[in-house]
C-alpha cells in the first residue's frame, strides 16, 4: 500500500521534512517512489511548506495511496486544496 508521509533530513535540532509517496512498510527515511513538497516547521506559520504538488497528491490518493494525519493536517492549515 501506498502512502503519503514525512521523511526527515536536516541537522540536528533543524529538522528539514520532504513529503513523499512511499511504500508503507519501507523505512521512515527510507526508499520512495516521489517527491511532492517540503515542510521546515522552523520558518513561521503559513509558510512551513514548500514546493508542494498538490496536483501529485491527488493522482496518488485517487490512485488509493492514504495519507498520514500529519500530512493532512499540513495541507489543511496552509490551504491547500486536493483536486
Amino acid at each position: 500500500m501506498v502512502t503519503i508521509r514525512l521523511a526527515r533530513g536536516g541537522r540536528t535540532h533543524q529538522p528539514l521534512y520532504t513529503i513523499v509517496a512511499t511504500d508503507s512498510r519501507s523505512a521512515r527515511n527510507g526508499r520512495f517512489l516521489e517527491r511532492m513538497g517540503n515542510y521546515d516547521p522552523s520558518q513561521e506559520e503559513g509558510k512551513t511548506l514548500t514546493n508542494v504538488n498538490a496536483d501529485s497528491i491527488a493522482a496518488w490518493v485517487k490512485k488509493g495511496a492514504t495519507m498520514s494525519d500529519t500530512v493532512k493536517t499540513l495541507l489543511k492549515r496552509n490551504k491547500i486544496a486536493l483536486k
